[in-house]
């Protein structure tokens, strides 16, 4: 990769902050705030190049060289950021989806809506198979979010199997991982397992993390190269799709109680619709900024 200097470290660290606050709202993914500040492709080779070849120039050119292939500075930075957002603003993010939850969901809505557009302008030829992948994208991602959660599963094998679809939303634009972890009933064995600290269910949920990540990074670098735009129309669908999930205005159906913490089966409302007080003003207001915070984004990306 090009050489940097720490200035640039410093931005790709505070992206990594941007990405680890998409992860800790639910229905947002890191992969969106990847895309939009410009280091998406860069994150997925990086990933990419965690491989047995990359060890052996561990083993035969030495550790500066197998640094320098890893792209250790870049991922080691961006893990960073992530970690000072999921340790530092957990809470924060919490109470304000608890306080203030439709302006906190406006912003998020106005946010992902602009991913939307910044991703569509990515692709050179909208032509018929882009726009079929842009519907199927769309549709897909639609539908996951009205899925109900699922019964949870402990077998060792299934939470592997949770491990590594979990990391691959997470790695993907539109869906977060958390909400993949809910749909497949997995959400209350691995948050348990924390907890209880039960090292065998969190090991098989790490090892299934990494080989999912792994094996994703090599499809996407893939899809990336061979088929940029076709690729590209799939990430604009789900990212469309995924506002589904993070519409402000909700009427709850159903709470159901996992442990300390609890899944809420809601339904999307119109604002005028809302018994609450809708703070549809406030709302308005933190969409335009979601939405406007995007192109600012975009705009320091593209500098050098």
């Amino acid at each position: 990769m090009e050489d940097r200097k720490l200035k640039h470290y410093i931005f790709i660290t505070l992206k990594g902050m941007a990405m680890g606050i998409a992860e800790l709202v639910p229905g947002v993914s890191g992969g969106t705030i990847a895309f939009v500040t410009g280091i998406y492709e860069e994150f997925i080779t990086s990933i990419n190049n965690v491989n047995l070849k990359t060890l052996n120039v561990l083993k035969q050119e030495g550790f500066k060289q197998f640094w320098q292939k890893l792209n250790g500075n870049f991922l080691v930075a961006l893990l960073v950021g992530m970690m000072i957002s999921i340790f530092s603003l957990s809470k924060v993010i919490a109470w304000l989806l608890e306080e203030h939850p439709i302006p906190t969901w406006a912003f998020f809505f106005g946010l992902v809506l602009a991913s939307v557009i910044f991703v569509a302008k990515s692709i050179n030829k909208w032509n018929f198979l882009a726009i079929f992948l842009f519907i199927i994208g769309t549709a897909s991602a639609f539908f996951i979010t009205t899925l109900p959660p699922s019964t949870s599963s402990g077998s060792l094998p299934f939470i592997f199997f949770s491990g590594a679809i979990a990391i691959c939303a997470m790695v993907l634009p539109g869906i977060s991982g958390s909400f993949i972890l809910v749909l497949l009933g997995s959400y209350k064995t691995v948050l348990e397992a924390v907890n209880d600290k039960e090292i065998s269910i969190i090991a098989t949920f790490a090892f299934g993390a990494v080989f999912g990540l792994l094996s994703f990074a090599r499809i996407l670098k893939w899809m990336f190269t061979n088929y940029k735009d076709a690729t590209l129309a799939i990430l604009t669908g789900f990212i469309l799709g995924s506002l589904n999930k993070i519409w402000p205005w909700k009427n709850v159906i159903e709470i159901i109680q996992i442990g300390k913490k609890e899944i809420i089966i809601d339904e999307n409302i119109s604002p005028f619709a809302f018994t609450g007080n809708n703070q549809l003003t406030f709302a308005i207001v933190a969409a335009i900024i979601g939405f406007s915070l995007i192109f600012i984004l975009e705009k320091s990306a593209s500098k050098k």
